[in-house]
């Protein structure tokens, strides 16, 4: 059990002023028949530009470097190089210190979790409103819910398999583009 990721390191990167250190959030990938290499991938990327491509796992975590200091466009470079390569798909992309923000913001620190039930969903856009409210309806013993930003903090008490996030509720009942990934696996990404 953890409270604050072992692994987060907020030191300094090494990058130069006109450098910025991205994470992309793939959407979908390697599941459901949509197969990406993450070598070819990598290749790609540094083909259209980008700089020291690294990736984790084989679910679409992608750290890079750009002279890009507009996280939209490097989004959009992203989202087209994946729809020319392979397919398209939504893209969620951070800064590496709007990554670290968000694990520093867990408005969960406090609670005793497992990692691997503790799931930060990245959207684009901030949730409205009214679909927050929907979100927070749908809080009971096993699942609870935060929104910060462009986050949904998600504590799954009882797993991801059977809770809200898991049966597609953001995109079938919010009609949200999100991508998730737990705990350990952000800390992962940091590390990179």
């Amino acid at each position: 059990m953890s409270r604050q990721h072992p692994r987060l390191s907020t030191q300094d990167s090494g990058l130069t002023t006109f450098d910025m250190k991205y994470i992309a959030l793939l959407r979908g990938v390697n599941v459901g028949g949509k197969i990406v290499k993450m070598e070819r991938l990598r290749t790609v990327l540094a083909d259209a530009g980008l700089r020291d491509v690294k990736t984790y796992i084989q679910s679409g975590n992608v750290v890079f470097e750009s002279d890009e200091h507009d996280s939209v466009s490097a989004r959009a470079l992203v989202e087209s190089v994946m729809e020319r390569e392979f397919f398209p798909t939504p893209v969620m992309i951070r800064t590496r210190d709007e990554l670290v923000d968000a694990v520093k913001s867990n408005p969960f620190a406090n609670e005793d979790f497992n990692e691997k039930m503790f799931h930060i969903a990245f959207m684009n856009d901030e949730l409205p409103k009214d679909k927050v409210e929907l979100l927070m309806a749908q809080e009971c013993e096993t699942e609870s819910f935060a929104v910060r930003g462009r986050e949904i903090y998600c504590f799954l008490r009882a797993g991801v398999a059977d809770s809200t996030l898991g049966k597609r509720f953001l995109e079938t009942k919010l009609k949200v583009s999100a991508t998730a990934r737990n705990w350990r696996t952000i800390g992962k990404i940091l590390e990179l």
